[in-house]
């Protein structure tokens, strides 16, 4: 069973809550941060800007990627370059078309000329993912976010998906796959076997992390003992 410090994927952690992330930047292993406007709006951020500063002073130099909110590519293209000039490590993300499906691929191409470091998100298809990177060829680094949990919400396995994700980007050293949105930590080993650059967890699942590896027969007992536990707590009888 692989440990955690034989991991080769990076762990980003996904979420909006300041504290949190102020706690899970001094974890070792965790190398980035990702957010987006969903994750915002539950933590209750009003000033995006002012957000955006306080993330950064909390997470220092790691990575961290901040999304554009716009429906236009045109504001999309403004909002983008005044959130990669807050800091060295952003990552703009950009989502891969705008809500009537139209691609971003035009506006991927003029971030990438101005080295605008992007991260282009809700991403599904292989189709997808090879526009995205054809839009970011010869640009900066850049990361590319395949929702595999969501595509495994649909009853098909991401592990195939996501694999040749990864042989879609060979060519393009400076592009990153993601694995986004996952579900159990299972997925972080079935990203580190197919060699996906990099992963996003959530604070519940990386509080999970603590279980990789341990030994079943341990878990099987503890798991015995929290249910004996809790019936004896909740006064459970069963009266004849």
């Amino acid at each position: 069973m692989t440990a955690l410090r034989d991991l080769r994927v990076k762990l980003f952690a996904d979420g909006a809550d300041l504290a949190a992330m102020r706690d899970l930047a001094q974890l070792p292993y965790i190398a980035g941060f990702t957010t987006n406007p969903s994750l915002m709006r539950t933590a209750g951020v009003k000033d995006y800007a002012a957000f955006g500063r306080a993330v950064l002073d909390v997470v220092g130099q790691s990575p961290v990627s901040f999304e554009v909110f716009a429906d236009d590519f045109t504001v999309m293209e403004q909002q983008a370059r005044e959130i990669a000039g807050w800091g060295p490590g952003v990552y703009v993300k950009i989502p891969v078309s705008d809500t009537h499906g139209t691609p971003s691929s035009g506006l991927l191409r003029r971030l990438a000329a101005a080295r605008v470091k992007v991260n282009v998100t809700a991403v599904f298809t292989l189709d997808q993912v090879r526009a995205a990177s054809e839009a970011l060829a010869g640009g900066p680094p850049a990361i590319i976010s395949v929702f595999a949990g969501r595509i495994a919400d649909t009853g098909r396995d991401p592990v195939p998906h996501m694999a040749s994700a990864v042989d879609l980007l060979r060519t393009q050293p400076q592009q990153q796959l993601l694995w986004a949105s996952p579900r159990e930590v299972l997925n972080v080993i079935q990203a580190d076997t197919i060699g996906c650059h990099i992963i996003t967890l959530t604070p519940d699942l990386i509080r999970k992390l603590a279980l990789l590896g341990k030994p079943l027969e341990h878990y099987s007992r503890e798991t015995v003992g929290t249910f004996h536990r809790d019936a004896s707590e909740a006064g459970l009888r069963l009266d004849s």
